[in-house]
């Protein structure tokens, strides 16, 4: 696994000079006559400056590479929300990439990838799976429940429109099975490089627009997602087994050792995580008192929320109606946080039961 992190910054100049050397130094084959999907994080319609997605001059600069070698470049995703026209449009990647010839091509159909156990198979793009190559370009953000949506994460994006909605409705409310079904489906597409856009993060309650930006000045490229997602555990200072992908990584033998890593100098600094509570179980006599008094819940923010309908859409276990208001029942929510990472408006907001939030103070104060 190889791995390099480089300093940048959105000065074009210097972002395609390290663009380009991130990606020699990562590829070793020509690129002449081949079809290369670049797939960068386009979560939803979001300017560059709110950092959900990734930013449209790192997508020029690895474009501006494939072409250079002779390749055929095109941009392709699946968002969670607002069509894909009107997300490259709003992230100003229309904008950015207008004098190339460059095509956008939305994920549209699907077909069955045998990803091995524990799922068997699992249907993902047809233009991901059919591409020669595919350049991996995700955003460094945080995520309400997986802790950080890196380059694993950003290949869920494969997996197209409500089919997402039906694997969180699955394994949602397990999050290391969830995080065994991203690092299952990042295997078997198997991106030549992997490109991480964190010259400005997202911290706080991401991947949406709940999230914060926070400048944090680096490009991180490897020839494994696994290799960018450790590397951001070394700067954040982070244990690989708080994040649910790499323990899942750990679990099946593929995780190097810190030593393989290279040297990383400098930390990030009071970078905010998301708190991940236990996902408590959802069974047995106690399950009312659990849910209702300790498990953290999707609350709107009624002086942002335009009850647009878009959270009831996406929610997977339809446990959101609107209907003159925004009403959430808990027992059905299943806490897989959609509604936050989707909510164009950044209304839906993650707050601790009230029981749990008790406990921690009296604890806090007693220790």
């Amino acid at each position: 696994m190889k791995v390099i992190v480089r300093t940048s910054a959105y000065n074009y100049e210097k972002l395609r000079s390290d663009v380009y050397d991130l990606i020699k130094a990562l590829l070793p084959f020509t690129l002449s006559g081949r079809s290369v999907l670049i797939k960068p994080n386009l979560l939803l319609p979001a300017t560059h400056e709110q950092a959900v997605c990734t930013h449209p001059l790192v997508v020029r600069a690895v474009v501006e590479y494939v072409l250079n070698q002779g390749g055929y470049p095109w941009v392709g995703d699946s968002p969670a929300m607002g069509s894909f026209a009107r997300v490259i449009k709003v992230a100003g990647l229309e904008e950015a990439l207008q004098d190339l010839p460059v095509s956008f091509r939305p994920f549209e159909s699907s077909v069955p990838v045998d990803c091995g156990p524990p799922f068997g198979v699992i249907e993902l793009s047809r233009e991901a799976v059919e591409a020669d190559l595919m350049i991996n370009v995700p955003k460094f953000k945080t995520h309400s429940q997986m802790l950080l949506t890196l380059g694993v994460k950003n290949l869920f994006g494969c997996v197209v429109g409500l089919r997402k909605v039906k694997w969180h409705l699955q394994v949602g409310v397990d999050r290391d099975l969830f995080a065994q079904l991203l690092l299952s489906i990042a295997q078997r597409l198997s991106p030549a490089v992997t490109i991480l856009d964190g010259i400005l993060a997202l911290e706080g309650e991401g991947p949406g627009k709940r999230g914060n930006p926070k400048p944090v000045g680096v490009l991180i490229g490897a020839d494994d997602p696994l290799g960018v997602d450790m590397a951001v555990c070394r700067l954040l200072g982070l244990d690989p087994d708080t994040v649910p992908v790499l323990a899942a990584a750990k679990n099946r033998g593929l995780l190097p050792s810190w030593e393989a890593l290279p040297r990383i100098e400098g930390k990030v600094v009071g970078f905010r995580l998301p708190h991940l509570e236990p996902l408590l179980a959802t069974a047995g006599p106690l399950k009312g008192v659990l849910r209702k008094y300790f498990l953290a819940r999707p609350v709107p923010d009624m002086k942002l929320c335009r009850l647009c309908g878009e959270c009831v859409k996406m929610c997977p276990a339809q446990a959101i109606e609107s209907v003159g208001r925004l009403s959430i029942s808990y027992d059905r929510c299943i806490r897989c946080y959609c509604c936050i990472e989707i909510c164009p408006y950044g209304a839906m907001m993650k707050k601790e039961g009230n029981m749990a939030k008790a406990l921690g103070f009296i604890l806090q104060r007693t220790w």
